[in-house]
């Protein structure tokens, strides 16, 4: 059933099956022209582990340092 309240369903749909948590999902859903310049970054799968610690560390994400690879991808995802 659509959401009333999501702006682009769609792309709501879309992040929400690449693991994005609902909020972030609709905050990008309803941000007008999301995604047209976007795209350039790389896939955290791409980075380096010191790349992906340096920006849950940016975004405040706690317990960063015991965190594995593919740990901080899912914080970093759902944050």
């Amino acid at each position: 059933m659509p959401n009333p309240s999501i702006q682009n369903e769609e792309q709501y749909e879309a992040l929400r099956e690449q693991g994005y948590s609902k909020e972030k999902s609709a905050r990008i859903a309803n941000t007008p022209d999301a995604g047209k310049n976007g795209g350039k970054a790389s896939p955290y799968e791409e980075w380096t582990k010191e790349k992906l610690y340096d920006q849950a560390k940016d975004v405040g994400i706690e317990g960063r340092s015991k965190m594995d690879k593919e740990e901080l991808i899912e914080a970093l995802r759902n944050n």
